[in-house]
């Protein structure tokens, strides 16, 4: 099965909906990724069919659940899950954080590459980081801990700004563990075609 009919076939187990040029950029993305990793290893998932389920449709699951028109995805590594989510969401503005120079040069050339107009990529330490305006959602599924997040995290959303968090399995030791200035707001849980384990998307919000 070639992979277009193969993201096809996938993306038909979940209600996401995509243009065809949409499609061509994120399978183009894929075949970005797997060239770029022979030589920077910028992902440990090595075949274009896995990154397809762990990378593109790991990253889509959480577009109908981004509220309002700025985001950051902080500790992106080679771009995710903020280029997909970009690809997706061409109508949004995502800033792409990441502190290596070998990540932010893929996804410079990525947005070249595949014509994506609303991703600005900067390299830099999270902590180091300020947007005056503050951004509607702060992306991460990096991040060792929620508390580590928002510990490093806490000046980026606008006023009424949300964290989304990507976990795993539920993190219910680390809501327990909430810092007293945030705010548990919900949680979803993702279904990911394809992918063993669970997914969570925790939304917190600073009191």
């Amino acid at each position: 099965m070639s992979l277009e009919l193969r993201f096809d076939s996938l993306l038909a187990q979940t209600s996401i909906q995509l243009s065809d040029q949409q499609k061509r950029q994120l399978l183009g993305l894929v075949g970005l990724l797997h060239k770029w990793n022979k030589a920077y290893n910028l992902t440990s998932v090595r075949e274009p069919d896995a990154m397809l389920v762990k990378h593109i449709l790991d990253s889509l699951v959480v577009s109908p659940f981004l509220s309002g028109s700025r985001f950051i995805d902080v500790g992106t590594g080679p771009g995710l899950p903020g280029l997909p989510l970009a690809i997706a969401n061409p109508d949004k503005q995502f800033v792409l954080l990441d502190s290596l120079g070998k990540r932010i040069r893929f996804i410079r050339q990525a947005i070249l590459e595949l014509g994506i107009k609303n991703v600005t990529p900067v390299q830099s330490r999270v902590e180091d980081f300020h947007d005056a305006a503050g951004f509607d959602g702060v992306l991460s599924r990096a991040f060792a801990s929620l508390g580590d997040m928002l510990q490093w995290c806490h000046h980026l959303p606008a006023e009424q700004g949300c964290f989304l968090a990507l976990k795993g399995v539920y993190p219910q030791e680390e809501l327990k563990l909430l810092p007293e200035q945030f705010v548990f707001v919900g949680s979803h849980e993702l279904k990911v075609p394809e992918l063993d384990g669970e997914r969570h998307l925790i939304l917190i919000k600073k009191q």
